[in-house]
């Protein structure tokens, strides 16, 4: 323990507080981040990464910091530190920003925050972290001649030359190997994240989606074939572990988008809780895997796999940005769900079920867009954030959806007079009533969303609100009973 470890009385008379940014004061690493936002404006800019790291670890951020955007106004800050710290800082303590990022990053953060007196970071040439950053401090303070706030193993170096320690978000082996080292004059816990977090990172709810692969089967009165119910089983988890490897992409590539949005900043990794390199590690695991499974049920199921994870991958690249294109690429990548469920199971898709599931999810696709616009924040900055709309088009977004939906209820209308529903129900005058439903449920989503409680995924909404559920139900009671029971 350093001689001059002892518990300051007054933050007023303490020695200056020396804070590190990524993963203390921030809950995040704006490495990580500036290399992935450089991947989705500049993907070959990538390739150049090996290059700059060939000068130093300082040359690469200094590179990154200056083909990126940065905001410090959106980070996700370690709220209960960040308090702490104006506390300290009304009560005269002088506080010091000294971190391994890039000075115009550090900088940023100091103006943002406002009750930094100064700023102490890489500068092209030398990587302000570990040893150097401890060497640096011993220079500007002396040995013992400051207290550090910290979180990670390689801030053992600084916290050995500091009188105290102040312990932010680490793990218990780090926190421990920092009383070692000083006296810990506070610590900040680490939050502790659960299945629930895992189950945010992955977007397990959306799996619900994925129940579309079964409607074929449903559509075709085929539910008494195990072979099938086995090949859609797989495929639900095929589709699941893919879209989730697409969620996490969408996520990385969104940060800024999302924090700017009043629930989608509580995203795993938009607010911090999960490492961004971990979301890096994720996608290619979580894509080999659905292949894997995909490749058990037949070769058509995987081309569908395929073709699903291109076109998800092409609209979180650049067709979600283009308006209109990005709500037909949605009802795109629902209706290729049931498609790819009829591969699976072997069947033949009817014209009508397509035409019916395009329309249909149209309408769903334009109810999220309409949603998006219907946000304070929307209205305010004149669109939504990232998409190819003004706050002013929503009246037309709203008709658009509106017609979509209906139409779809007009193709379940002229479905019913179709030889195919004579071959497969028994009484297909009571099919009408599906018609009655389905034009209720497209008017009571389109009701709630032009009363701003649409969900931002209304397909998810349908699935946990209850009058969709009710509608649901009585809608495939409907089809029970005109099929006289016997599928």
């Amino acid at each position: 323990m350093h001689p001059l470890s002892v518990a300051a009385s007054d933050p007023a008379d303490s020695l200056p507080l020396v804070v590190d940014l990524d993963g203390t004061l921030i809950r995040t690493d704006t490495l990580h981040e500036s290399c992935v936002q450089l991947f989705r404006n500049a993907p070959l800019n990538v390739c150049r990464i090996p290059l700059w790291l060939r000068h130093g670890r300082a040359a690469l951020k200094q590179q990154l910091a200056q083909r990126t955007r940065f905001d410090a106004t959106l980070l996700p800050y370690n709220e209960d530190f960040l308090q702490w710290l104006h506390q300290q800082h009304r009560a005269g303590r002088r506080l010091v920003l000294c971190t391994a990022s890039d000075r115009s990053h550090a900088e940023a953060v100091a103006e943002h925050c406002g009750f930094f007196d100064e700023v102490m970071a890489s500068d092209g040439m030398v990587n302000l972290d570990g040893q150097k950053k401890a060497e640096a401090l011993v220079r500007r303070f002396g040995a013992g001649g400051f207290d550090y706030a910290g979180n990670s193993a390689v801030d053992l170096h600084v916290w050995r030359e500091a009188r105290q320690a102040v312990v932010v978000g680490a793990r218990a082996s780090v926190e421990a190997l920092a009383r070692a080292c000083c006296t810990a004059e506070k610590v900040f816990p680490a939050q502790k994240h659960g299945w629930k977090t895992w189950s945010r990172v992955l977007r397990m709810h959306h799996w619900l989606k994925n129940l579309l692969l079964f409607v074929p089967l449903f559509a075709a009165h085929r539910l008494a074939d195990f072979s099938s119910w086995v090949n859609l089983l797989w495929s639900f988890a095929a589709f699941s572990l893919c879209a989730s490897a697409v969620y996490v992409a969408n996520d990385l590539m969104d940060l800024e988008s999302d924090r700017r949005h009043p629930r989608k900043r509580t995203r795993a990794f938009a607010a911090g809780d999960v490492d961004v390199w971990v979301g890096v590690v994720l996608v290619p695991i979580l894509a080999l895997a659905s292949v894997a499974l995909a490749s058990q049920v037949n070769v058509a199921l995987v081309a569908w796999l395929g073709a699903y994870f291109a076109l998800t991958w092409l609209y979180s690249w650049w067709l979600k940005r283009l308006a209109l294109i990005d709500c037909l690429t949605l009802a795109g990548l629902y209706t290729l769900r049931v498609v790819a469920g009829a591969a699976a199971a072997g069947l033949t898709l009817s014209f009508w079920l397509l035409s019916f599931s395009a329309f249909l999810f149209l309408s769903l696709a334009f109810v999220k867009r309409y949603a998006e616009l219907r946000l304070p924040q929307a209205a305010g900055t004149g669109g939504a954030h990232g998409r190819g709309y003004l706050a002013a088009d929503a009246p037309l977004i709203q008709t658009l959806g509106i017609v979509s939906g209906y139409t779809s209820a007009v193709v379940l209308a002229l479905y019913l007079n179709s030889e195919a529903v004579l071959r497969l129900y028994r009484a297909p005058e009571l099919i009408w009533g599906a018609v009655a439903v389905m034009v209720y449920w497209v008017s009571w989503i389109w009701l709630r969303a032009s009363r701003g409680e649409m969900h931002d995924d209304p397909l998810v909404f349908a699935m946990t609100d209850k009058a969709s559920v009710g509608a649901g139900l009585i809608f495939g009671a409907v089809l029970l009973l005109g099929s006289a029971w016997p599928w």
